[in-house]
């Protein structure tokens, strides 16, 4: 087993990894991280386009797979709880639902009215899907690597996306 970061470089995948610190929350880290995944919706919206928005979502997707699997190696441990760049790059998948209806609105027209429903929903069911695992989504975590750490958030998500789409629609 490895103690843990050595190098400038290992140490900044570990920070990434763990979602800028937010992995390091005493208490579920992995909620923590979610909330830093509104943060990447934030940055995806900012565009105003589908097409970044959507690429943004695969290059985390990726990027959760590397950055997360070499975190993995470097801390000699699989899927520890510090790790949550997996739910805060799966996240905005969960939200995508929601800009099937309204488009690719800037974030802040979530935080009003009835679109606050929107955030929370996929917040809460994202959480409920993640750490119940039904199904495939558990199966899923056998993958290797990075792979494992991060598919079973981003089926997770998708289970998500149905809900956000008919909460937009309210």
């Amino acid at each position: 087993m490895d103690s843990g970061p050595r190098t400038a470089t290992e140490k900044l995948i570990v920070f990434v990894a763990e979602g800028f610190g937010a992995g390091r929350f005493p208490v579920a880290p992995g909620t923590a991280g979610t909330f830093v995944g509104f943060l990447w919706i934030y940055l995806l919206l900012l565009a105003g386009s589908g097409l970044v928005y959507s690429f943004g979502t695969v290059f985390g997707f990726f990027a959760s797979v590397y950055v997360g699997g070499r975190a993995e190696k470097i801390l000699g441990r699989k899927d520890p709880g510090s790790i949550v760049i997996d739910e805060i790059t799966a996240l905005p998948l969960a939200f995508g639902g929601a800009l099937l209806v309204t488009g690719v609105v800037p974030f802040g027209q979530f935080l009003q009215g009835k679109r606050l429903l929107v955030p929370l929903v996929a917040f809460a069911a994202f959480r409920v899907f993640d750490i119940a695992k039904p199904w495939i989504v558990g199966r899923s975590q056998r993958f290797p690597g990075g792979w494992g750490l991060t598919v079973d958030d981003f089926l997770a998500a998708l289970h998500v996306v149905p809900l956000t789409y008919l909460i937009a629609l309210v």
